[in-house]
């Protein structure tokens, strides 16, 4: 089974719970509807990477991802959502589900994850190739992290060391081989976890 890292052990996560649509100006860059309920979908264990495997068509979505135990957020790390862009695109186009583009394999990559007592003040931020192209927080999700922890809860059920990836903000885009990725979390503009990659 895949692990990640918290509090220098590894834990494995059962699943990953992905919250899509959940920043109003992605939602407008990739021309989608404003949703009347939080999207979910879910990568599996299998998807979890401590590197970035290049594929044809492959877009970073960077996340603020929590980590849950007794269905409550005990830690924060930055997670990378891989997508395969144009394979989504077919897919929403025939409302069929989007494992083929979602949760393939190494599609779920992570920072370590730290303790955090509370949510207030947290920021994703991802630097691609020393620009900062992606940077959005809590105050500007449509859905909130606790509202998140219970609706999920009640659907799938939240077992312990499950993580939620609580949607990407605005500057999406294309990974070419070679690219230099940073993964940021920051609460009140502090950095809390980052972490660097290059594109295998």
């Amino acid at each position: 089974m895949k692990t990640i890292n918290f509090k220098n052990q590894k834990i494995i996560p059962c699943k990953i719970v992905c919250v899509g649509r959940n920043y109003v100006e992605h939602i407008k860059e990739l021309n989608n509807e404003v949703p009347k309920e939080p999207v979910y979908f879910i990568k599996p264990n299998s998807t979890i990477s401590e590197e970035i495997i290049y594929q044809d068509g492959m877009h970073y979505e960077g996340e603020i991802s929590f980590l849950i135990k007794d269905k409550k957020i005990i830690a924060v790390g930055f997670g990378f959502d891989m997508t395969l862009r144009e394979i989504q695109s077919e897919l929403k186009k025939k409302g069929l589900p989007w494992e083929r583009c979602k949760a393939f394999k190494n599609s779920a990559i992570f920072s370590d994850f730290v303790e955090i007592n509370n949510t207030s003040g947290l920021e994703v931020e991802v630097i691609k190739n020393g620009e900062v192209v992606q940077r959005g927080g809590i105050d500007i999700m449509i859905y909130k992290p606790e509202f998140l922890i219970e609706d999920i809860d009640r659907i799938f059920g939240l077992l312990d060391y499950d993580i939620i990836m609580s949607g990407t903000p605005k500057g999406v885009g294309v990974v070419k081989k070679g690219d230099e990725f940073e993964g940021r979390i920051l609460k009140n503009s502090e950095v809390l976890v980052s972490k660097k990659w290059i594109v295998n």
